[in-house]
């Protein structure tokens, strides 16, 4: 899952002699470039749309079929990001494959949060970030107009499913020649990160996942089990959820969650009476009945803007924010404001979470995977008054009515079973992914262990001592064995009383 959600609008004797033949990790092929088994790798700086500072790593690519019944077709040169190991000379033989969200993130583009997070794990195994087909730098698919520049959506439009499908109709048509969308889906994708594992000469890896990467990896695990030592994965989507048709449920219960945070600290309970639940369905209805015109400046830019305010923009922000508590924080304050009448925080920090959320997913390859895997399983169920409605399903799927795809895997829903060993990551406040998704799927892994981040949203790997148990883990590959007491001393982000902060 992603950010972006609310636009309304990735044969056994020959891989052992593989393994067994490989130069280990960090073996040097020429003053400029490194290889790791047949793939070379040169000195690279890798950065994100939103990233706060840059990572030195070393990036090569590696060729695959667009199409794998058609070997001789079209090509796709991933990209893949190695982060070495920090003792280059000696690491062990089961690198970390780190899987990305979405879907439609790149993982290149999570560089900095992925190293910060394995740190302790990096001291010992060499991390690889590969770019999944069709995000990143692998073979993009990226919406380009007549001139060949990126097809923008025109954030002021009203995002019907009218919008959605012509805009991918022009997003489809700008791929003619470059990529055919029907072969970017997870099953193609694993096949990928198999042939990566062989070309690289590993027999096992180590597998993290977050968000959507964890149903790449849950699905990498059925197919390829011998070649998994361990699973981390990181705000769990069952294989048999249909992604985008709960999202009203979810965000609804992490709002309400949000909500009773505030009413248990007194400072936050006495600052904002009106819980945060009631105050946004109270601005709500107010911009649904009458939308405001308001004049504020551009957080990125420092430029006078003026903008319309309506129900789904501020919805799009809500829905942003809730994926990160020290965002969510801001809620009370910024609705109370909203409340009486001034609009100017709210509308600038709607405009800055719209932006953000355009510059982290390839949309072409969302829809690709979920038109395959998602749109054929849902079905619309009577919902009472929830905030989101029963159209933010609709609209998810709007694009798969135009969009090119194929039917998905026959076991691509099948719920994930396996003695391997994993570890389940939830946020406790997370509005997508909830725990209770990870529980599912904790059933059907006897060597499995579910840990829930207290406070957190949507990704806990980075959370307090998380690094540390991280590095324990995959160390021992015994999930049930790992000493998680320190994540104990987590707590609640507490919420503004102002926009200075919180209360001391």
């Amino acid at each position: 899952m992603s950010r972006n959600h609310l636009k309304l609008a990735g044969v056994l004797a020959s891989v052992l002699c593989a393994a067994c033949s490989a130069p280990p990790s960090g073996t040097e092929g020429s003053a400029s470039g490194r290889h790791y088994g047949q793939i070379e790798f040169k000195p690279c700086t890798l950065t994100g749309a939103v990233a706060a500072a840059n990572v030195e790593a070393l990036c090569g690519t590696f060729s695959v079929p667009e199409n794998p019944a058609a070997p001789e077709g079209r090509k796709i040169d991933l990209r893949i990001a190695w982060l070495d190991a920090d003792k280059a000379a000696s690491g062990l033989p089961d690198p970390v494959f780190f899987l990305a969200g979405g879907p439609g993130q790149a993982a290149s583009d999570v560089a900095l949060p992925v190293s910060t997070a394995l740190r302790q794990v990096r001291k010992q195994r060499d991390i690889f970030l590969i770019d999944q087909r069709g995000t990143g730098d692998s073979n993009p698919l990226s919406c380009l107009g007549a001139d060949g520049k990126e097809l923008p959506m025109d954030e002021h439009a009203d995002p019907t499913e009218a919008y959605i499908q012509g805009y991918a109709a022009q997003c489809a048509t700008s791929l003619e020649g470059r990529a055919d969308p029907r072969f970017y889906t997870t099953s193609q994708a694993i096949d990928d990160l198999d042939a990566v594992r062989k070309a690289l000469g590993a027999g096992q890896l180590n597998l993290v996942g977050g968000s959507y990467g964890t149903r790449v990896a849950q699905r990498y695990a059925a197919r390829y089990p011998q070649h998994v030592r361990s699973m981390v994965i990181d705000g769990v989507v069952p294989n048999d959820l249909v992604v985008g048709g709960d999202f009203a449920n979810t965000f609804e219960d992490a709002i309400i969650l949000q909500s009773a945070q505030c009413i248990k600290d007194a400072a936050c309970a006495k600052r904002f009476p009106v819980n945060t639940r009631t105050q946004l369905r109270s601005v709500l209805d107010t911009l649904a009945a009458a939308p405001v015109t308001v004049d504020y400046r551009d957080p990125a830019t420092a430029e006078a803007r003026q903008d319309v305010l309506k129900p789904d923009s501020v919805l799009g922000l809500i829905f942003a924010f809730s994926y990160i508590p020290e965002l969510s924080s801001l809620l009370p304050v910024v609705l109370d404001e909203a409340a009486q009448g001034r609009y100017g925080p709210l509308a600038a920090l709607t405009r800055n979470a719209s932006r953000a959320m355009y510059l982290q997913i390839s949309r072409g390859m969302q829809w690709s995977v979920i038109c395959s895997e998602d749109a054929p399983r849902f079905q619309p169920a009577p919902q009472s008054d929830r905030l989101l409605g029963p159209n933010v399903a609709q609209m998810f799927f709007a694009a798969c009515a135009v969009w090119p795809h194929d039917k998905a895997a026959a076991d691509a829903a099948t719920p994930f079973k396996s003695d391997l060993p994993v570890l389940l990551l939830s946020g406790e406040l997370d509005p997508v992914t909830p725990p209770r998704y990870a529980e599912q799927v904790l059933k059907g892994l006897p060597n499995g262990r579910h840990i829930v981040a207290r406070g957190q949203g949507h990704g806990s790997i980075n959370a307090g001592c998380m690094p540390r148990v991280l590095g324990q883990y995959i160390d021992t590959a015994d999930a049930k064995a790992v000493d998680a007491s320190c994540l104990d001393s987590l707590s609640h982000v507490p919420a503004f009383t102002s926009f200075n902060g919180w209360e001391p």
